[in-house]
Protein backbone atom coordinates (compact mmCIF):
# COMPACT_ATOMS: atom_id res chain seq x y z
CA UNK A 1 0.00 0.00 0.00
CA UNK A 2 1.31 3.14 -0.81
CA UNK A 3 1.81 6.20 1.74
CA UNK A 4 -0.96 8.25 -0.16
CA UNK A 5 -3.11 5.06 -1.62
CA UNK A 6 -5.44 3.37 0.88
CA UNK A 7 -5.29 -0.19 0.90
CA UNK A 8 -8.76 -0.55 -1.12
CA UNK A 9 -7.45 1.71 -3.74
CA UNK A 10 -4.06 -0.12 -4.38
CA UNK A 11 -6.00 -3.29 -4.48
CA UNK A 12 -7.78 -2.15 -7.08
CA UNK A 13 -5.70 -1.04 -8.94
CA UNK A 14 -3.92 -4.48 -8.52
CA UNK A 15 -5.98 -5.98 -9.61
CA UNK A 16 -6.81 -3.55 -12.67
CA UNK A 17 -3.71 -4.95 -13.94
CA UNK A 18 -3.96 -8.55 -14.05
CA UNK A 19 -5.58 -10.56 -16.91
CA UNK A 20 -9.03 -11.27 -17.58
CA UNK A 21 -8.21 -14.85 -16.67
CA UNK A 22 -7.14 -14.74 -13.52
CA UNK A 23 -8.14 -16.58 -10.86
CA UNK A 24 -9.22 -15.80 -7.22
CA UNK A 25 -6.11 -17.74 -5.92
CA UNK A 26 -3.95 -15.74 -8.70
CA UNK A 27 -5.63 -12.68 -7.24
CA UNK A 28 -5.21 -13.35 -3.44
CA UNK A 29 -1.44 -14.42 -3.78
CA UNK A 30 -1.08 -10.98 -5.74
CA UNK A 31 -2.54 -9.24 -2.74
CA UNK A 32 -0.79 -11.36 -0.13
CA UNK A 33 2.76 -10.99 -1.98
CA UNK A 34 1.99 -7.06 -1.93
CA UNK A 35 1.03 -6.85 1.70
CA UNK A 36 4.03 -8.74 2.71
CA UNK A 37 6.24 -5.95 0.76
CA UNK A 38 4.56 -3.05 2.44
CA UNK A 39 4.91 -4.97 5.75
CA UNK A 40 8.61 -5.43 4.70
CA UNK A 41 8.98 -1.71 3.71
CA UNK A 42 7.47 -0.75 7.14
CA UNK A 43 9.65 -2.69 9.01
CA UNK A 44 13.19 -0.96 7.43
CA UNK A 45 11.40 2.04 7.90
CA UNK A 46 10.95 1.45 12.19
CA UNK A 47 14.10 -0.32 12.31
CA UNK A 48 13.34 -4.15 12.63
CA UNK A 49 15.79 -5.50 10.44
CA UNK A 50 18.62 -7.45 11.04
CA UNK A 51 22.36 -7.06 8.81
CA UNK A 52 23.45 -9.53 6.09
CA UNK A 53 26.69 -10.09 8.22
CA UNK A 54 24.85 -10.58 11.27
CA UNK A 55 22.32 -13.58 9.54
CA UNK A 56 25.39 -15.00 7.97
CA UNK A 57 26.98 -15.32 11.19
CA UNK A 58 23.59 -16.72 13.00
CA UNK A 59 23.68 -19.40 9.71
CA UNK A 60 27.61 -20.53 9.99
CA UNK A 61 26.37 -21.25 13.52
CA UNK A 62 23.53 -23.19 12.71
CA UNK A 63 25.01 -25.17 9.95
CA UNK A 64 28.57 -25.90 11.70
Amino acid sequence: MSATLSAKQTSLRLIERLDEDVTFEDIIYELYFLQKVEQGLKDIKEGRTVAHEDVRKEFEKWLS
